[in-house]
This record gives structure tokens, sequence and C-alpha cells, in this order.
């Protein structure tokens, strides 16, 4: 789940606040209109949605070569003239996707 910090900065990136231990009674304001309780868990709620949602993205980055190796793999297809679905990057690319699909 996201912080109190984290969901007030979603709702207002401009927003100075601090807060102590995730407590609710240590909110202080330090500029700018607070923001309503039900507002931040609302906001709190969706960024824990949308982090549970993306789980296969977090998968994936552990999954992909760093990018020089890509750049070399894409180097490689070009000069075979495999720059389509037959080529080593495409293959690597597509195998992490399969193994870690959207959704």
């Amino acid at each position: 789940m996201s912080t109190l910090i984290e969901a007030i900065l979603a709702i207002n990136p401009t927003a100075e606040v601090s807060v102590s231990d995730e407590n609710w009674d240590t909110i202080i304001w330090h500029s700018g209109t607070p923001i309503a309780k039900n507002e931040i868990l609302k906001k709190q709620n969706e960024l824990k949605i949308n982090y549970e949602n993306n789980l296969y993205q977090r998968k994936r980055v552990l999954e992909y070569k760093a990018l020089k190796e890509q750049l070399d793999l894409l180097y490689h297809d070009m000069t075979a003239g495999t720059l389509d679905n037959t080529g080593k990057w495409h293959k690597h690319i597509k195998s992490v996707k399969d193994k870690y699909p959207k959704g």
C-alpha cells in the first residue's frame, strides 16, 4: 500500500506536508489546502491497485537484458538481415513478454 505522503503528493504534487509513522493524527499541512481523509484513502487504494496490476512490468524489468546488450542484439540482427520476428532481439523480448503477459 502507498504511504500517506505518496497518496497526498499524487493528488497534489506541490503539497507541503509532513507525517510521522503513517499516523493520520500527525499530519501537518505546511501550505496549501488540506486534503480530506476520504480522498487520501481513495488515492491510496487507487495506487495500490495500480501497483498490483503492474506486477508483470516489474517482473519483465528484471528479465530484460541490459540496454547495451539489446542494442548489440539489434546491431547483429540488422547486419544479418533479421530485423524481423526471426531476429535475436525480437526473440528475447518476446520470450520475456510471453513469460510475463499483461494482466
